[in-house]
């Protein structure tokens, strides 16, 4: 009776034996050298102005769950899921066997002089290798039908490369080969019983038996297979470092050192003016920064969710990722130098590509490998700003905002004027202690549209007995959206100015009217140093402390404070006050930036209207057209984010044409919104209203509120 095992090198001669371990070093070394390279592209990179490595254990198994999981691969693309999982596990399977099997021959052999590559375990390792190979085959298969019956998908673009090709025919030759080889050791052994448990291979055996191969046939046959496929995978492991295959190593870095908050703050410029903050170079790129251009799959995952590439702007977030890697490697070659980038003229990437950036964080949502497309733009916008190469639109608006403290360039005095229409005094926070300071921002203030929602909001505050007040002309601009656009020092000049203004006020938390507001007080105010800058001359603050650092002030958007004071019933809604068909549309500062997509909707359905979602939703959402400057720039997009959007809420919802209101939750996006139902012809099918205007036409009908005259909340006073 035969034992139940293999030879390991059947048909392999001594000197072949030899052979394969000299291959086999030198393949360990080329593989060292190009990882140490590698590397060393990081030592060189500038320092992360953020913890990456704290917790690292605690990083290194909360990215192995990810990784392992194979979640983010599953996100909007159930294919793409299985193949992934397929591939990864099976080729994940197939290492740690070839592991086990090298350290039962060279080490525990050795050591022993016996073997445990026998009986049950040989038995139950050939099943489990055959299962998950088998595993591997199909993934890899379905990655190739994918790539070659999709040639205008997201998986080709301009930098696909007869890389990619090398890396999945690689891929599917090993996979394959393995099972011909088996197929093939098995036919010239004469098919053992015990090896029916290598089901695959045996079947490929008795096909190779089929065909007329003889035994002697089979045998002369593997041994040319097995070099070949020795040669193959030494040649993979050596191209890992190289190529395209790295991302093995560099997304599972990529997600170990991941921010969880990348995106919704930006990490702050150092006190010295004359620090470099922008793009000058490509080492003026992050470690981290740099490792998200070597974890790019090329998988397109951000190219097909961008609203600016969708509307046929000059930006693919895909392309500016890999445009930054593939000039960097042209340096390492002895390539010539040029600009990250300009405006006009030989660069990197072109100035109109960054402007055309809406910040509305989708493709980073998107992105599989969890890359900081954001942080790397924000850094290119930075470099516009510091050698003014800034849109006109741009520079107006930093004027306005730099001389009267909005982006309107009205006189800031009059910032509170939208309060004289309403029938009661809305409290200044600077002269009495409330509970919430309320932040209004700029298009509540000074827009007409977004007045009547900022009159809606302060009756329903009033309306459930609220405590709250606002600066009035000590508000300003938040300056999120400045500083997504590039100008750092006037963030930090408005920043500086609202934590000295909230000092001197006494209140509990502070709400705001904007998510772009929410989110910068929330998540940025407490990074910045405001004693590095405190002692500035340029900066019109002496604030020199950290601002809610450990998040003792609550921040909150208006909708999660009104949830809650619905929740605690001191708003009179039923829930069947209105029966309006509608859909809601998720801001990206809310959403993606923050996590909060259920207020809003609790909201809504208090007033008793039927919402229906519409496909893209949640963290999902496409972006009205207005965030990262969209709203003050001027483009020829076919169509606007925001006619796309309201297209999709009338034709793609469950709902269609029953769809009589779309609803939002941004002063932003009602005014993209509004002029995208001018713009696309929508006029007479859908009203765009916001959250605060449906509870307060609610509690109007139920008695509780009544309009006035002059401060008209509904939305089709607007036209």
């Amino acid at each position: 009776m035969l034992a139940q095992t293999r030879e390991t090198f059947f048909t392999i001669s001594p000197v072949g034996k030899a052979a394969f371990y000299f291959l086999a070093a030198a393949t360990i070394l080329v593989f060292a050298a190009g990882l140490y390279e590698r590397f060393q592209r990081y030592t060189r990179a500038n320092d992360e102005p953020i913890a990456r490595l704290d917790d690292l254990p605690g990083r290194i198994v909360d990215a192995a769950k990810t990784v392992l999981s194979n979640e983010n691969q599953f996100d909007r693309d159930r294919y793409a899921g299985v193949m992934h999982a397929f591939i990864l596990w099976g080729f994940l399977t197939l290492f740690i066997g070839t592991s086990i099997l090298a350290f039962e021959m060279d080490i525990y052999r050795t050591l022993t002089g016996t073997s445990f590559f026998t009986g049950e375990f040989y038995l139950a390792y050939s099943l489990v290798m055959d299962a998950m190979g088998l595993l591997f085959v199909v993934g890899v298969g379905m990655a190739i039908y994918r790539r070659y019956t999709e040639r205008e998908g997201r998986l080709w673009g301009k930098h696909t490369s007869f890389e990619d090709d090398i890396f999945v025919w690689t891929l599917f030759a090993l996979g394959v080969g393995g099972y011909l080889l088996e197929g093939l050791r098995i036919r010239a052994t004469g098919f053992p019983d015990f090896e029916s448990v290598s089901f695959v291979g045996y079947f490929v055996g008795m096909v190779i038996e089929g065909v007329g191969i003889s035994t002697a046939g089979a045998e002369a046959l593997y041994w040319w297979g097995w070099w070949s496929h020795a040669l193959i995978a030494f040649g993979f492991v050596a191209f890992i470092p190289l190529a395209k295959p790295f991302h093995m190593i560099s997304s599972f870095a990529n997600v170990v050192t991941r921010d969880e908050k990348a995106g919704a703050r930006l990490p702050s410029v150092p006190a010295d003016l004359d620090a470099e903050t922008g793009a000058e170079s490509i080492d003026s790129f992050t470690w981290r920064e740099t490792l998200d251009q070597d974890a790019c799959t090329k998988c397109g995952r951000c190219s097909s969710v961008c609203p600016a590439k969708a509307s046929g702007r000059n930006l693919d977030p895909r392309d500016v990722i890999l445009d930054l890697k593939q000039y960097r490697e042209s340096l390492d070659t002895g390539g010539e130098e040029v600009d990250i980038i300009a405006d006009g003229g030989e660069s990197v990437i072109a100035a109109e590509t960054m402007e055309s950036c809406l910040s509305c964080m989708a493709c980073m949502d998107a992105c599989p490998v969890d890359i900081e497309h954001l942080k790397s733009f924000t850094r290119m916008n930075r470099d516009l700003v510091d050698s003014g190469q800034v849109a006109p639109e741009l520079q107006d608006v930093f004027q306005d905002v730099m001389r009267k403290g909005n982006t309107f360039g009205n006189p800031n005095r009059t910032r509170g004027d939208w309060t004289d229409d309403l029938e009661f005094e809305v409290t200044d926070a600077r002269e009495q202690e409330v509970e919430y300071l309320w932040y209004v921002g700029d298009y509540p203030s000074f827009d007409d549209r977004n007045k009547k929602v900022a009159r809606a909001l302060a009756q329903v505050f009033e309306a459930a007995d609220v405590s709250f007040g606002i600066l009035f002309d000590d508000e300003k601009h938040d300056g999120n959206d400045i500083r997504r656009v590039g100008e750092e020092f006037l963030y930090l000049e408005l920043a500086g100015h609202h934590v000295e203004s909230f000092a001197d006020c006494e209140f509990d938390e502070i709400v705001c009217t904007d998510p772009h507001s929410f989110n910068t007080i929330k998540n940025e105010y407490p990074e910045v140093d405001f004693a590095e800058f405190a002692d500035d001359p340029v900066m019109p603050f002496e604030y020199d402390e950290e601002w809610n650092a450990d998040g003792e002030i609550g921040v909150f958007h208006w909708t999660q404070v009104v949830s809650e004071l619905v929740a605690d019933g001191r708003l009179s809604l039923s829930g069947t006050e209105l029966d309006y068909t509608v859909t809601y549309h998720d801001p990206c500062h809310l959403g993606r930036y923050n996590d909060e997509y259920e207020a809003p909707r609790r909201l809504i359905e208090a007033t008793g209207c039927e919402l229906h979602e519409m496909p893209r939703s949640h963290d999902d959402s496409f972006c009205c057209g207005g965030g990262g400057g969209g709203l003050w720039m001027d483009f020829d997009d076919e169509p606007k984010p925001s006619e796309e959007r309201l297209r999709e809420g009338l034709e793609d919802t469950a709902a269609g044409s029953e769809i009589e209101k779309f609803v939002v939750a941004c002063p932003m996006c009602t005014t993209m919104f509004e002029d995208g139902r001018k713009t696309g012809g929508f006029e007479d099918e859908i009203e765009i209203v916001d959250v605060a205007e449906l509870l307060f036409e609610a509690l109007e009908r139920n008695g509780v509120l009544t309009s006035n005259p002059t401060g008209d909340t509904s939305a089709a006073a607007a036209d």
